[in-house]
């Protein structure tokens, strides 16, 4: 069997970059390369990491029956912090970016804002499971509280924002993966 081969099928299945793949199993995107090319080995340390961020592990990897997971624990999801912008995000199903839509989990702090994204095909849905935010569309702007939620065609740029004084979680699903 040939690891590179296999992990670049599986990094262009979840729609990442080498680069992004590199980011976010903290390597070079070098590395990424000369991986997918054979020319290097992984550690099985770092082939486990690679594997967990591409929805996969060891035995699903060299398995040669591909069975769908369904259901995942916390220790499946991944998670990154911008401490700039006062927010960290969740990525609830590890191989989502491969599906049709991509649930994420957004924590942003008082003052945090999510990064602005540019417009782009699909729908995108989002449910304020505590704080109040500022779902920002284009030009208008408009109050989500704890409970509520909200649904758009990603038609202009968009983001969220906290504007209170106490931390804010939204569940945010997003088709095609956008995140």
């Amino acid at each position: 069997m040939q690891i590179g081969e296999k992990i670049r099928r599986l990094r262009i299945e979840k729609q990442l970059t080498q680069e992004e793949l590199a980011n976010r199993c903290e390597l070079s995107k070098g590395f990424i390369s000369q991986l997918e090319n054979d020319l290097t080995s992984p550690s099985i340390a770092t082939l486990m990491d690679i594997l967990e961020i591409l929805g996969t592990n060891l035995t699903e990897f060299f398995s040669e029956d591909n069975q769908e997971r369904i259901a995942f624990t916390k220790d499946d999801m991944f998670e990154t912090e911008n401490n700039e912008l006062k927010y960290s995000l969740m990525w609830l199903v590890p191989n989502a970016q491969k599906n049709e839509m991509e649930p994420i989990m957004i924590n942003l702090e008082p003052d945090g804002r999510y990064t602005e994204e540019e417009p782009h095909e699909g729908e995108e849905f989002g449910y304020v499971l505590s704080g109040v935010i500022f779902l920002h569309i284009g030009e208008k702007k408009y109050k989500v509280r704890k409970g509520e939620s909200f649904y758009f065609k990603p038609r202009e740029n968009h983001y969220i924002s906290n504007a209170g004084k106490t931390p804010a979680k939204v569940i945010w699903i997003s088709t095609p993966p956008s995140f």
